[in-house]
């Protein structure tokens, strides 16, 4: 999604570039010496940032492949780079290793991080079955399936060397306990995905450990196959030190010397286990186990923390990483259970560590993700409620603006540099605003009707599958006449993809069909509802939701005499979130306040000029702004007891729902009756919520915590950003 051709690259050859560690492909060589230099300089001048997800699918931004595209290199007489070329414009688009909204922020924030060039690091896990393949049936519901992919076929994606061994992997060796108490080693080999900028002239490394090997222990490699694998309490212990425990290892193996850790929720907290460790050994020496008192541990989490950047992403009980007492016990040793019997302590349950309490005591800086999340996270952590500040979620703008607009805001004058510089839009003077509009409502059109031939292909699709599988189309529509089941474009769109989670409400919208279908018929009004996304395997209160999805389809067809169709897409990825979030009319968001944290499926099509309708939770408390984006529905008032409950008595189905009916006619009359208006709607987004909400502000913000020596430049881009929005107005 580039129009500009990358500096000083003239032939496909300039793209290959190396080191000890292999041969990479994607920036000239020159870019890769730049990096790795910033990454392992002596001056410890980086970062490396840790996620336990990271959204990294080449198949919605692909700046290498853009470019092999439009200079027409498709072939190569070194066999070598011809089978990179292969890769890049042929191979698989899949990275499947995240599961929603964490990570895929992830890969947005490393996007942003290289296209404003600053020295990132990151470091998640490889899962050779991915998070799972969804199959959606209309009897069961949702059906899980092991993920298979091919990490050696996969572009951007490199395996490491050993430069001792010329051809064999680079294999580190991570220190555990196993549940008996025992020493032993885990091995992993290294991934290396390079998320490389929109002008190929930086990238950040993202670091992925792959246990499924054959030299690490079977309970290491079963834990590494799947993300959030949750079989059993220790498997997920495991996956989290695997994670955690894996960081000074990687980075001591390929000479890079992050000073900050930006630890991305609090997954691989166990990294700051290991360097208490270390700071214990350095002040009392190697036989400080024995030597040390609760000061001593206390002096080491100070030194600690001044490396740590924590970032909470959920007011959840079940995002806090929660482990018994007697399970950790089991799987390391007696200094480690001192040093977390004093810092991740939980009174509430004293029975247990809770790793969200310890990552939350030490750290130089905690960050919630919006304004109401902070708020909330103040009251749920008040002994270190002064250190938590908001730095509001976003979005990479370039991976999420379709590119139907994308070719319309380049051809704008006024939107000039707009791919740099999101903050453009926010000083969009058009001389002529009426013919914007118009070509904004052109791409608008087009994008809804990409979006409603792919929900058209996939009915016809189902219903051919009934004769040859056993699954059961999740659609009512598929069962229908194929002249019965055709959405049609320009019908008014409202889409809801994300987690399936009860708190979420995903099925609010549909808890009083009949008053639903009544507003539809007496307007003679048609709707499309769209819906995506997956409920994690264990998590069955989660996948009742999602079958309610799929049993609410007849009843509000047959209600509304035809007029609402209600669809469900299964296989939830980045390629269909891009044409939803660019091909509906609005965007719903219905939690149960304030649990959403941020939301930033919402700020994706705010990206694109689409509007929200949406619950004041999250980001939307700020994109809102007074009605001029979007609209707001449910209960917005004071925060009380119950307002972090998940039990179903106060999840305010029937008050949040009848808002909902009493705002839809305002809203369906604005986009059939004066469209004009509606289209308004669009441009305010553009102008207000794009500079906002996309993650090269966001990164900006973050440097300001990381205490990095930048370039002059970069510095004062960096400052430039910083000055689009302050998260924390207190901070500006």
């Amino acid at each position: 999604m580039t129009n500009k051709k990358p500096i000083n690259i003239n032939s496909v050859e300039e793209l290959t570039c190396k080191n000890k560690f292999g041969t990479f492909f994607g920036v000239p060589q020159s870019v890769f010496d730049q990096v790795w230099q910033e990454l392992s300089s002596s001056k410890k001048n980086s970062v490396a940032y840790i996620s336990m997800e990271i959204g990294a699918d080449p198949d919605i931004f692909h700046p290498v492949q853009d470019f092999l595209k439009e200079e027409k290199y498709t072939k190569s007489a070194d066999p070598n780079i011809q089978k990179l070329l292969d890769k890049y414009l042929q191979g698989p688009r899949k990275i499947p290793n995240y599961s929603g909204g964490l990570g895929v922020l992830a890969g947005d924030t490393l996007k942003s991080f290289a296209d404003t060039h600053i020295p990132v690091m990151a470091v998640s896990l490889l899962y050779r079955e991915g998070y799972f393949s969804q199959l959606v049936d209309s009897r069961v519901g949702q059906i899980d399936q092991a993920t298979t992919w091919s990490p050696e076929t996969t572009p951007t994606l490199f395996q490491l060397q050993d430069p001792e061994q010329p051809g064999q992997p680079l294999e580190i060796t991570v220190p555990f306990f196993n549940e008996y108490d025992h020493p032993t080693e885990a091995k992993a080999h290294v991934w290396m995905k390079m998320e490389v900028s929109e002008e190929l002239d930086y990238f950040v490394p993202e670091f992925l450990l792959d246990y499924s090997i054959p030299s690490s222990p079977p309970w290491v490699r079963e834990a590494g196959l799947r993300l959030y694998n949750a079989k059993s309490a220790i498997m997920k212990a495991n996956q989290r030190r695997m994670l955690g425990s894996g960081i000074l290892p990687l980075t001591e193996a390929l000479g890079l010397t992050p000073n900050t850790i930006h630890l991305n929720e609090q997954h691989g907290v166990t990294v700051t286990l290991h360097l208490i460790l270390r700071q214990l050994e350095k002040t009392l020496g190697k036989d400080f186990g024995t030597a040390m008192r609760d000061e001593d541990i206390m002096a080491a989490a100070r030194e600690v923390e001044q490396h740590i950047v924590y970032t909470i992403h959920t007011p959840v009980k079940a995002g806090h990483d929660r482990f018994a007492r007697s399970l950790y016990t089991g799987i390391s040793h007696e200094t480690c259970h001192h040093i977390l019997n004093l810092l991740a302590s939980d009174a509430d349950s004293p029975h247990e560590y809770n790793f969200t309490a310890f990552a939350m005591r030490v750290n130089r800086t905690i960050n919630s993700v919006s304004r109401l999340h902070r708020d909330v996270t103040r009251k749920q952590f008040p002994d270190v409620a002064d250190k938590i500040k908001a730095i509001t979620n976003g979005v990479h703008h370039l991976s999420w603006i379709s590119e139907t607009r994308a070719k319309l805001f380049d051809d704008t004058e006024e939107l000039a540099g707009w791919r740099d510089d999101p903050g453009v839009f926010a000083h969009m003077e058009l001389r002529d605003e009426q013919s914007f509009r118009k070509q904004l409502q052109q791409a608008w059109y087009q994008d809804n009707q990409r979006l409603i031939e792919y929900i058209n292909t996939m009915l016809s699709d189902h219903r051919t599958q009934m004769d040859t599988t056993w699954i059961d189309p999740p659609n009512y529509l598929s069962h229908q006449l194929p002249e019965d089941s055709r959405l049609l474009p320009g019908v008014f769109t409202v889409g809801f993809a994300r987690r399936f989670s009860t708190y979420k409400r995903a099925d609010l919208i549909f808890d009083d069909i009949p008053a639903l279908a009544d507003i539809l018929v007496k307007n003679n009004w048609r709707i499309n509802f769209l819906f995506a996304g997956k409920a994690h395997p264990q998590d069955e209160p989660g996948k009742s939701v999602l079958k309610l999805i799929l049993d609410n389809q007849e009843e509000l067809y047959t209600r509304s005499n035809g007029l609402a169709q209600l669809i469900f897409i299964p296989g939830y990825d980045m390629r269909i979130a891009k044409m939803m979030v660019s091909g509906v009319h609005t965007w719903l968001n219905s939690p149960k306040r304030p649990l959403e944290a941020s939301g930033t499926s919402g700020m994706k099509a705010a990206m694109n000029g689409v509007p929200n309708l949406s619950v004041m939770d999250g980001w939307w408390v700020e994109g809102y702004h007074e009605g001029a984006t979007g609209w707001k529905f449910g209960y917005d008032g004071p925060l009380n007891a119950d307002s972090l409950s998940e039990h179903p008595d106060t999840l305010l189905y029937a008050e949040d729902s009848q808002s909902f009916y009493r705002l839809l006619p305002k809203v369906l009359e604005l986009f059939y009756e004066r469209h004009d208006e509606y289209m308004q709607l669009a441009i305010n987004n553009l102008r207000l919520n794009v500079p906002i909400f996309n993650t090269h502000r966001m990164a900006a913000e973050y440097v300001s915590k990381y205490d990095l020596e930048l370039p002059a430049e970069t510095d004062a881009r960096i400052k430039d950003f910083q000055k689009l929005y302050q998260s924390e107005p207190s901070d500006g």
